[in-house]
């Protein structure tokens, strides 16, 4: 079965990031052809490979890291990959990670820019290629009222808990994901009426690969799940988006 269209992921690990990409691949779910992207390229390469073998879908890689001059021509690179010709971006998933912890009067401003370049203008860069590719492929910035409420695409980051609420030790991993949030919520308020759905999607919890014990009990969520909720998002109709989420396993306190 050809796939429907194109899904783009940055943050493409072994885990959260590669139980998404399976859900969107196999044909009989998402059937969408996916671009992973992240920074090591060997284990990107690798992981790539192991999707494509299990979801036999359309899987390919592309490293690079959140430089607004790498994500571009990223971007660029995908938009011209025979794979993904005549395809449609439909889902772009925003899934970095970039922990910091230590001490304010430890901290650099150094580090503080490392993660605001993870969070913030990474997710900035991100979501403009997103939009600029969406609106290429569906002929232009078209207000829903002149395309019959067609939707263009959905643009999801995955945040945490920390862009509501920090602790000590995280003055820039909350910082930064805050303000990617609030990228996130100016996409939505902007580009809403364009056709393009943008989530923000706030992941509380222990995330694993696998179903086990503890994700049927409630103490964990397993990467799968997360991707079924994003490809459930994506395929919202103009009459409902949601905008914000909040994702937790059943035992996990809040």
């Amino acid at each position: 079965m050809a796939p429907r269209g194109l899904a783009i992921l940055i943050g493409a690990g072994p885990t959260s990031g590669a139980g998404i990409a399976r859900v969107l691949a196999r044909p009989d779910q998402g059937n969408l052809a996916v671009a992973l992207l992240a920074r090591n390229a060997e284990n990107l390469t690798s992981l790539c490979s192991t999707v494509r073998k299990s979801t036999n879908g359309v899987v390919e890689a592309f490293p690079t890291d959140t430089n607004p001059d790498n994500l571009r021509r990223a971007f660029k690179d995908i938009a011209n990959h025979p794979s993904f010709k005549g395809l449609k971006l439909k889902l772009a998933i925003y899934h970095v990670k970039h922990s910091n912890r230590s001490p304010f009067l430890e901290q650099t401003a150094e580090a503080f820019g490392d993660s605001l370049q993870t969070y913030t203008t990474g997710s900035f860069a991100f979501a403009q290629e997103a939009l600029k590719l969406m609106y290429d492929q569906n002929g232009g910035q078209t207000l829903l009222a002149e395309t019959d409420g067609a939707k263009k695409g959905t643009i999801i980051f995955t945040g945490t808990l920390g862009a509501l609420r920090t602790n000590p030790g995280y003055a820039a991993y909350g910082a930064t994901r805050a303000a990617s949030r609030m990228v996130a919520q100016a996409v939505a308020k902007e580009h809403s009426k364009f056709g393009v759905h943008c989530v923000h999607a706030i992941a509380n919890g222990h995330i694993v690969g696998e179903a086990s014990d503890d994700t049927r009990r409630g103490k964990k969520m397993e990467a799968e799940d997360i991707g079924r909720t994003y490809l459930w998002l994506s395929q919202q109709p103009s009459s409902l988006w949601i905008h914000e989420m909040d994702m937790r396993p059943a035992q996990e306190s809040f």
